[in-house]
C-alpha cells in the first residue's frame, strides 16, 4: 500500500487533509542536469555558458540559471566567442546536426541529455538500421522527439513516423500497411494509455511488430502513484510547468478521476480559491521539472487556505 506524506489543516469550520506524493518533482534526469549545469558555470567563471533551448520546461529554474549568468539561446550562431564557450546540450538532447554545428565553431558541448532519452534514441536508430519502419509515439513538435528523429534518420537510411494519438494512424495507413515490419519506440514522457491506444491501431494492419516501451520508469511510477493518490482525494494540484509534457499528462489523467487543478506557482493558488476552500481532501503532486521549494510553497499556500 502506498504511502503519502499527509498534513492536517484545522480551522474553525473544518479539518483539512493535504497529501503530496512522494515522487512529486525532480526526476534523477533532471536533477542531473542542473547539477552538471550549475557546476559547469562555478567551475568556469570566465566562459560563456550556453544551453541550446531551455534545459527542463520550467519558467522558475531557466531564471535560476540566467540569474547565474547561464544564457539560453535557440540559435547556434548567437554563441560568441565559440573558443572560449561551453553549450549545454539540454535534457532533451538535440539534432546531431546541431551538435555537429557546435563542434565545427571550436565550442566545447557539455551533454545533459537524460540517459533515458538516449536510450530512445538508439533503439530508435537500431530499428531503422535493421530495416524496420520506424514509429515514434510522441509530439511532433517536441523536443525530445525532433531530436529521436533527427538521430534514427542520421544516415538516411530509412524515414520515421511520427505519431500523437491513435487517429494519426489513418494519415499513414498507407505506409503503415506497405511496410514488411514495423519498430516502435515512445516518447519517455508520454502516457501508457497512449501507446497502447496507438498500438492496437498500427497492429490491425502491421505484418511485423517491434515495440520498445521506452516510457520513463519515473513517469510511469509517478503516473501510477498520482492515480492512487486522486482517488484518495476531493481534489488534485498538479504543480509545474504548462509547457511540460509530462506534467500536462499527470493533470490530464487525474482529471479523469477526480477534479484537478494545474497550476506553475503558489500565485495561481488564489485563482482557485472556493475548490480549494470547500475541499476536505487534497493531494499534491507535481512534474520531473517541478523544484522541491515550488510545491513546498503550493502547500504552505493551501495551508492557509485552510485557515479562511
Amino acid at each position: 500500500m502506498l504511502k503519502f506524506t499527509q498534513r492536517q489543516v484545522n480551522s474553525s469550520f473544518m479539518k483539512k487533509i493535504i497529501k503530496k506524493a512522494n515522487l512529486a518533482g525532480f526526476c534523477y534526469g533532471v536533477k542531473r542536469a542542473i547539477d552538471l549545469t550549475t557546476k559547469i558555470k562555478q567551475d568556469n567563471p570566465q566562459k560563456n555558458v550556453y544551453i541550446l533551448g531551455e534545459l527542463i520546461h520550467n519558467n522558475q529554474v531557466i531564471e535560476n540559471l540566467k540569474n547565474l549568468g547561464i544564457k539560453v539561446i535557440y540559435d547556434i550562431e548567437d554563441i560568441v566567442e565559440p573558443q572560449n564557450s561551453i553549450c549545454i546540450i539540454r535534457t532533451h538532447g538535440a539534432t546531431p546536426e546541431d551538435i555537429n554545428k557546435i563542434q565545427s565553431k571550436g565550442c566545447e558541448i557539455l551533454d545533459a541529455t537524460c540517459v533515458d532519452v538516449k536510450k530512445v534514441q538508439e533503439k530508435a536508430k537500431s530499428l531503422i538500421q535493421e530495416g524496420y519502419k520506424l514509429i515514434i509515439i510522441g509530439k511532433n513538435n517536441h523536443p525530445e522527439v525532433i531530436g529521436i528523429k533527427a538521430h534514427a534518420e542520421e544516415n538516411q537510411t530509412g524515414k520515421a513516423l511520427v505519431l500523437s494519438c491513435a487517429k494519426d494512424v489513418e494519415e499513414y495507413i498507407e505506409e503503415i500497411k506497405s511496410a514488411k515490419k514495423i519498430g516502435i519506440v515512445i516518447q519517455t514522457t508520454q502516457k501508457t494509455e497512449n501507446l497502447q491506444n496507438i498500438l492496437a491501431e498500427v497492429a490491425k494492419y502491421a505484418k511485423e511488430l517491434k515495440v520498445y516501451n521506452t516510457i520513463c520508469p519515473t513517469t510511469s511510477n509517478r503516473q501510477k502513484e498520482a492515480k492512487n493518490l486522486a482517488q484518495e482525494v476531493e481534489l488534485m494540484i498538479v504543480v509545474g510547468s504548462k509547457t511540460s509534457a509530462n506534467t500536462s499528462h499527470l493533470a490530464e489523467i487525474l482529471s479523469n478521476i477526480t477534479p484537478t487543478i494545474h497550476i506553475e506557482t503558489e500565485d495561481e493558488i488564489d485563482n482557485f480559491e472556493k475548490q480549494i476552500i470547500e475541499a476536505k481532501s487534497i493531494g499534491v503532486t507535481a512534474g520531473a521539472s517541478t523544484p522541491e521549494y515550488i510545491i513546498n510553497n503550493v502547500i504552505k499556500k493551501i495551508e492557509m487556505k485552510g485557515d479562511i
